[in-house]
């Protein structure tokens, strides 16, 4: 499987990137996760986020961004269309996502809110959780931060 990786800031997404982003957004993390809350957030326009888009054949595959959480990064919204589910794609966007932090930011500890049924995929990657687990949205989760960087 052959994904083309794009990484923009906000000011940088044409108007057809954004809106595919956003869809698939709310429709993974709203709809299918049966979660009504406010999707979008200023995150998504701050000046250094990074928004991290993965395309096969032409069609959004998957997604994350990174964004500063005070002295830390944190990847977030990371998602794999259904479609594409099952065949590696998340691996590869974690990989993706893992190298644009350290190569935009680098010596910045990464961190994530990782829903717990996705720990042992976040371990994977070297992430080991922190604190207690909450709800966040009716979903419970997890801190995680990469040990080891």
């Amino acid at each position: 499987m052959s994904i083309l990786w794009r990484h923009k800031h906000f000011n940088e997404l044409s108007l057809d990137e954004l809106f595919t982003l956003m869809r698939a957004r709310v429709d993974v993390f709203v709809v299918e996760q049966n979660c009504p809350y406010p999707e979008l957030d200023d995150a998504d326009i701050a000046a250094d986020t990074l928004h991290l888009m993965g395309y096969q054949d032409g069609q959004l595959c998957a997604y994350a961004r990174c964004i500063s959480k005070g002295e830390n990064l944190a990847i977030g919204r990371v998602l794999c269309v259904d479609r594409w589910r099952g065949q590696g794609v998340a691996k590869e966007l974690m990989n993706e996502a893992l190298s644009l932090c350290h190569s935009h930011f680098p010596g910045r500890t990464v961190v994530l809110s990782a829903q717990t049924y996705l720990l042992d995929f976040y371990r994977g990657f070297g992430f080991e959780t922190q604190g207690e687990r909450y709800l966040e949205d009716g979903i419970e989760h997890q801190d995680m931060q990469l040990i080891g960087q």
